[in-house]
């Protein structure tokens, strides 16, 4: 759900946000976040920062002070501007992983209800926002992904799963499967999602469960802007 709310979503709802990609060299603390309320009634939220990894297959987020957000609240004046400010607080640190890879964060923003409205003590969430926050690894370079591909047939269907072997994250969009007999499945044209450095991701793809494959199967996607073909094995299980 958290990466459904991204990028895509955060400039085309109520808030509009930027930027939808907040990334920090590795030597830069701080940078701003801008949030804008294009209505005519004051926007109220909370602006949170998670540690986000990968785990099974999917998104974890974890509370973390790596990151801050200031201000936490915000409350915004009808066709007016807010900045966010974010600053690292173990901009010094580097990570145990040899050679070191990108952090990755996620930026989550609640639209609450105006104070006094009914039933506003209660924390309702109107709308949220995931902004996806990346740092990059001292001494990183040109690190770019590094990706496996593995079509597994599970309980519940057929999962295209992504093992990146990378110390930078992957950001994999317009994804198809094809094998050598011309059988072809289109898995998404927009964002599938992420499989950040040094983890996997995988998603159910609209491949039947009496799929048969002619020869090797292979995958076209964009990762990280760039056109990508690659071979898929097939195995089964989780």
């Amino acid at each position: 759900m958290l990466c459904a709310l991204g990028a895509a979503d955060a400039a085309a709802a109520t808030l509009q946000i930027s930027p939808v990609t907040i990334e920090f060299s590795a030597a830069e603390v701080a940078t701003g976040l801008t949030l804008r309320n294009p209505g005519d009634a004051p926007l109220y939220g909370q602006v949170r920062v998670f540690q986000w990894s990968e785990a099974q297959g999917e998104d974890v987020l974890t509370p973390t002070g790596d990151v801050i957000a200031s201000p936490p609240l915000i409350e915004i004046a009808p066709h007016s501007d807010q900045l966010v400010r974010l600053v690292r607080t173990n901009a010094s640190a580097t990570t145990s992983a040899s050679p070191p890879v990108e952090q990755s964060y996620r930026i989550l923003i609640d639209e609450l209800p105006a104070p006094g409205t009914p039933g506003a003590e209660g924390v309702t969430i109107r709308l949220r926002y995931s902004v996806p926050v990346f740092v990059d690894a001292p001494g990183a370079g040109a690190a770019k992904p590094l990706l496996a591909w593995r079509l597994v047939q599970g309980p519940q269907g057929y999962v295209l799963r992504a093992d990146n072997a990378g110390t930078r994250r992957a950001q994999i969009a317009a994804v198809s499967l094809f094998d050598e007999a011309g059988h072809h499945w289109d898995v998404t044209r927009g964002l599938l999602g992420y499989a950040l450095a040094r983890q996997s991701r995988q998603w159910s793809v609209p491949v039947p469960a009496d799929a048969k494959f002619g020869g090797q199967l292979k995958v076209r996607a964009t990762v990280n802007t760039l056109p990508l073909e690659d071979t898929v094995s097939i195995g089964q299980g989780g």
